[in-house]
């Protein structure tokens, strides 16, 4: 890069009140943010956004799944642009960081560019996908899942939250049912800064992670069956106690989670049981399991050994059950090109940094699909997040920030020289 580039910094003060407004849209009591997709205070963080980007010179594009582009003009428009960005939804007792510091820090990328007065070769684009979460509609990524045309728009729009509510009916409510088909907007690259979600930056003291691969995520849907009965007057041995078989199975989970540690895992992270009366015995309950593994063939095996589990178990206690996966991220490679980019801009800068790979699923994994695509994580607090004490400090912000900046004008020139020759 030029020396005109390599001393371009992104203003911190201005990205971390940034974080600290936009915080305000779903803001809790013990400090966290809930702001579910599609919701009205998704709607207000929405238009905060494109009117923000808008100040900042920004062309806005919605396409037909709500997703945002807002584009900075290049020298060359037959150019296609650079991607950054993430999320803006929450889950529901989510924290200040996660998914947004993607979205502020491109919108943040675009301001110092204006203020430097650089003109880039390729135009540059922020973008916030709808529905990472996945927290209100399942699966997560669903929007960047049909821009990479893993999900079908049709799929989408069909989902239904727990009040039983369509994604495309609240997508059409709040606004933000683009024209653009979903998919039709190509990217030379896309670069997601986001928190680590996890311990191994902080305990290392690294400012960033360089990722190099997502791992692949499944998730199912159990539902056990037994029979409702008087709590009082159903003997024991005569009990069909679903939720009884449903604890069984999930301490089956969790064993086959530690079989293929260290790198696997295992999660029950929702249950249900059916009346729910505390005089009854549960004649059904409904759980959800998610894995992960960076190799799809454990994923395939640990999947295996699950539904046999499961099987047997209900077997054993006369009950009946359903098992269905609702979700499959297979692993996903980044491009070397942009890793590299994003590692020799964390070297660049002096940061301490070590490649990573991501536990946790991001939209960056179904755009790597269509685009060249790579990761930056910056540490956060003990490993927390999806939690309200979710914690990120400004400096670790910000250096995320400066190689994002690195990353996206190291790959315009790469773009510029290949346009000229």
């Amino acid at each position: 890069m030029s020396g005109e580039t390599t001393n371009l910094r992104i203003d911190a003060e201005r990205l971390w009140g940034t974080i600290m407004e936009t915080a305000q849209f779903g803001l809790t009591a013990k400090g966290g943010v809930r702001r579910l997709t599609l919701s009205d205070l998704d709607q207000k963080v929405r238009e905060w956004f494109v009117n923000a980007c808008r100040e900042a010179g920004c062309a806005i594009t919605v396409d037909d799944m709500g997703n945002i582009f807002a584009r900075r003009p290049g020298k060359n428009p037959n150019l296609p642009p650079i991607g950054v960005g993430s999320h803006l939804d929450t889950q529901p007792s989510g924290g200040k960081f996660d998914g947004i510091i993607g979205v502020l820090s491109g919108l943040e990328v675009l301001r110092t560019l204006n203020a430097a007065g650089y003109e880039t070769n390729a135009p540059i684009e922020v973008i916030d996908w709808t529905n990472e979460e996945g927290s209100r509609f399942a699966p997560a990524m669903l929007a960047s899942g049909v821009f990479a045309k893993k999900f079908s728009r049709d799929y989408a729009y069909a989902r239904e939250d727990r009040e039983g509510k369509k994604f495309g009916e609240e997508l059409e409510r709040i606004g933000f049912k683009g024209e653009a088909p979903c998919g039709d907007h190509p990217l030379a690259a896309f670069f997601e800064i986001h928190i680590e979600q996890g311990p191994i930056l902080e305990a290392e003291q690294k400012t960033i992670g360089v990722v190099t691969d997502v791992q692949g995520m499944r998730w199912y849907e159990v539902t056990v069956v037994g029979e409702d009965c008087h709590a009082g007057s159903t003997p024991m041995p005569m009990r069909k106690d679903a939720l009884l078989g449903a604890a069984r199975m999930i301490a089956a989970i969790n064993a086959i989670g530690l079989r293929h540690a260290p790198l696997a895992v295992a999660t029950v992270g929702l249950i249900e049981a059916r009346p729910n009366s505390r005089n009854v015995i549960p004649g059904e309950t409904f759980f959800t399991i998610d894995i992960r593994h960076p190799e799809d063939a454990v994923l395939a095996s640990m999947e295996a050994e699950i539904a046999a589990e499961l099987q047997e178990i209900a077997a054993r206690a006369t009950l009946g059950i359903t098992f269905t996966r609702v979700w499959n991220s297979p692993p996903v490679h980044f491009d070397e090109a942009c890793v590299a980019a994003v590692r020799e801009g964390a070297r660049a800068l002096g940061y301490a940094h070590r490649d990573i790979i991501s536990g946790a699923g991001h939209d960056a994994a179904y755009v790597a699909a269509v685009a060249p695509t790579a990761m930056i994580f910056v540490p956060c607090e003990r490993g927390i997040s999806h939690n309200e004490l979710e914690k990120a400090e400004p400096e670790h912000v910000a250096a995320g920030a400066n190689v994002l900046l690195r990353a996206v004008l190291a790959t315009d020139a790469r773009l510029g020289e290949r346009e000229s020759t």
